[in-house]
Order: C-alpha cells, then sequence, then structure tokens
C-alpha cells in the first residue's frame, strides 16, 4: 500500500515556498521532555532507518515511545553531504502537513467550549472572503474545512500547476518571499470549486479532496474567533501544556532551529540533490518545526484523551473514504487519517507532511498507547521518492504494528 504523494509534495513546497504570515512570533514550551533510550546497533528500527537511507536519503531520524515509558530511536545517513556527521538525535525539522492536525485540536476545543461549532460557515467568521468563480463562504463550513470535503481548490496548486516552473533558481529566487493567509485564499478562489457541499446538509459531504486552502482558512477563523493568531492558540493550548519545548511556529523566519540536519531536493528533471534548508515557514496548513520526541507526546496525548473531550476526540475520528491519500480503505477525519496498516483489520492514524527537502512521517495507536515519528531530510521529484515512502512507511508500522 503506497501513500499517493505526488500532488501533496507539489503542495508542501509551495506552501514552503511562500510563507503565510499571519504572525511571526516563535512558540516554545516549558518542561523537560524524556529521552527514550539508545536501541541496539541490530535492533529493527535501526535497520529500517537503513532501508530509508538505502533509498537515496540523505539523513533519517526514527523514534517510537509508549506510555509505559519504552521507547528507540535510531538514525541513518548524515547530517549533510559535507561531511561524516550524523542526523543530531535531537533535531529539529519542518513537520509540514502534520501542523494541520494541531491545527484541528485547536478549532475542536473551541467548539467544546462553544466559542466555535463545526457548522459555522466560512462566510459568518470571514465574510466575503470566499466568493467568485463559483465559490460561495455560505456553502463551506468548519467541518468541510477540517474534513478536507470543501470541494475548495488547492490555492497550491494554483502557484506549482507546472512541475517544470520548480527549479533550483526558483527556489534560490523565493526562499524568503512571503504572501498572506488573504492573499492565498484569493489565488484559491481564482479558480472554481470541484463541488459545493450541500447547502442544506453541508456535513454530509462525503467528496474528499486535499487542499491547504482548507487549513488556511481554518487558521483565519480561529484568528477571528479568539482575537489571537493561531501560532498562540497552538501554543496556549497544545504546546504549553504538554511541555513540548522543541515544538515552536518560525513566522517568517526562513531558518530552522540548530541542532537540525541539512534539508535536500531533487528538482523535477534533476539528478543531483539541491541543498533547501532555507525556506519560508507556511502557516495553520504547514508551518510547525518539531522534533521526533515532541511529535509522539503529541499524538499519544490527543489519541489518550488529553487534549480534546471524548465527544470531540470522536467527531475527529469519524471519516470519509480518502483512498488517494494512502490507500484503498483509507478515512480522512478532521485533520487525521486512518489506514489498515496492520493487518487483520487493524489500522493507524496518521497524517505526514511534506517541506522543501524534509518528509515528516507519524502514527499512533488506537488508544494513544504508542506513536512514531520520522523525520526524512530528502525529497525527489522521481520515482525514488516512491520507494522512500513506501520504506519510511514500513519503519513506521514495524514499529506502531509488532
Amino acid at each position: 500500500m503506497r501513500y499517493r504523494r505526488t500532488t501533496l509534495v507539489r503542495a508542501a513546497l509551495a506552501t514552503a515556498a511562500l510563507a503565510l504570515t499571519t504572525a511571526t512570533a516563535m512558540a516554545t514550551g516549558s518542561a523537560a521532555v524524556g529521552t527514550p533510550p539508545e536501541p541496539e546497533p541490530d535492533s529493527g528500527l535501526d535497520r529500517d532507518a537503513e532501508a530509508v537511507h538505502a533509498t537515496g536519503a540523505t539523513g533519517v531520524l526514527a523514534e517510537w515511545e509508549n506510555a509505559a515509558g519504552d521507547g528507540s530511536w535510531a538514525r541513518a545517513g548524515a547530517a549533510d553531504l559535507d561531511g561524516d556527521r550524523p542526523v543530531p538525535r535531537d533535531a529539529y525539522y519542518r513537520i509540514g502537513s502534520d501542523t494541520k492536525t494541531f491545527t484541528a485540536v485547536v478549532a475542536l476545543q473551541l467548539v467544546a467550549e462553544g466559542t466555535l461549532g463545526l457548522d459555522d460557515t466560512v462566510e459568518q467568521w470571514l465574510p466575503g472572503l470566499v466568493g467568485g468563480n463559483g465559490n460561495d463562504g455560505s456553502r463551506v463550513t468548519l467541518h468541510n474545512l477540517l474534513r478536507q470535503t470543501s470541494g475548495l481548490a488547492n490555492y497550491t496548486d494554483v502557484l506549482f500547476g507546472d512541475p517544470e516552473a520548480l527549479t533550483p533558481e526558483s527556489y534560490h529566487e523565493s526562499r524568503f518571499t512571503t504572501t498572506t493567509a488573504e492573499q492565498a485564499v484569493g489565488l484559491a478562489t481564482s479558480r472554481p470549486p470541484a463541488w459545493l457541499p450541500d447547502a442544506a446538509d453541508p456535513a454530509s459531504e462525503t467528496r474528499w479532496g486535499y487542499s491547504n486552502t482548507n487549513y488556511v482558512l481554518a487558521g483565519l477563523i480561529i484568528e477571528a474567533a479568539t482575537g489571537h493568531s493561531w501560532e498562540r492558540e497552538v501554543h496556549e493550548r497544545i504546546i504549553e501544556p504538554l511541555g513540548l519545548t522543541r515544538t515552536l511556529t518560525p513566522g517568517t523566519s526562513a531558518y530552522v532551529p540548530q541542532p537540525t540536519a541539512a534539508a535536500y531536493l531533487r528538482f523535477p528533471g534533476e539528478d543531483e540533490l539541491t541543498d533547501t534548508t532555507l525556506s519560508g515557514g507556511g502557516g495553520a496548513d504547514g508551518a510547525i518545526i518539531s522534533t521526533t520526541g515532541d511529535m509522539n507526546t503529541f499524538l499519544r496525548a490527543l489519541m489518550d484523551g488529553t487534549l480534546l473531550p471524548p465527544a470531540q476526540l470522536a467527531e475527529m475520528k469519524r471519516t470519509v473514504p480518502a483512498p488517494d491519500f494512502y490507500g484503498p480503505g483509507t478515512g480522512y477525519g478532521l485533520g487525521i487519517a486512518w489506514a489498515p496498516r496492520c493487518g487483520n483489520g487493524e489500522g493507524l492514524w496518521f497524517h505526514g507532511g511534506t517541506s522543501f527537502g524534509t518528509v515528516s512521517e507519524t502514527a499512533v495507536t488506537e488508544n494513544g498507547d504508542t506513536a512514531a515519528s520520522a523525520a526524512v531530510f530528502t525529497l525527489s521529484f522521481d520515482a525514488r521518492q516512491d520507494d522512500q515512502d513506501e520504506a519510511t512507511r514500513t519503519m513506521i508500522d514495524h514499529a506502531l504494528c509488532g
């Protein structure tokens, strides 16, 4: 079962290239996070990390942990192509669209508090922003945005509709370029929607289409409802309470904190890798920087009920068919997906994300008992990416499925 990353890579690259600057402050937590023990040199995780490296990835970092405090980590490859320095044990990396799960959690907390409703429309909170070319903000609800059933065009497809426009030269020219969330929405609404949800019952919409625009709008709704930036809400509701000391939102900064590893991108038609470590940070659809340890803590706290009341967690886990996201049997909920990855009908909850030269892969068991996360510091626009994705997913599955 192979992850369908072809169109999502293009979307993530555009997100990284044009940062959505709704705020500029960094967010950090305040409590220490434990470090799992070193794996044995011949451990399964270590072998799986080497298998990912063997597909052409320059550097790989992986980690799993469970509620009992057990865990392990592994790394393979090097921190950069200039030497033999290993990937740092606690490397920061851009998690890309794994940010969407954080954004969904904030929105659902606001729903639980009565500040937002899943049936609230985009027009209600952002009047006049979504319209024209057949788009209608009064037909799209927060529910549709979070479940990716809005039908809205993906603004990144407008930016990078032609893969040949992705070149090392264009990257160097745009790596410090920024745009606003409103401008991103404008790009999306310059095209007609793929569909409009049923005006009488938009929550019943089961047509699914991945669009970063949905989460840009969700971030704007969070800001309109709270009077605060989406970054502040993520910090105060998730990062600080969980003690995620190594998770932050970079604002307009193109830099990832040290320690990290160099990110590399193989552009379309190019055989050589380009160092793409510097790039814009994105918005509510893909901005967050984190570590494997913090990601595991977040995912376990989500699934064990720490972050959401039972009703909202149940709604988050109610899915619509989304086979294009991962493969047959995949369902997409509110900012998180499920797929039968462990055999015998057993599955995992996950999302995943990409940015310029970095791939984030994460997954967690049904009850939050065990989570696994990986950072791969290479992204390719050719068949090598399929092999890398397959090996990375296999590594995560082995860590969680036993």
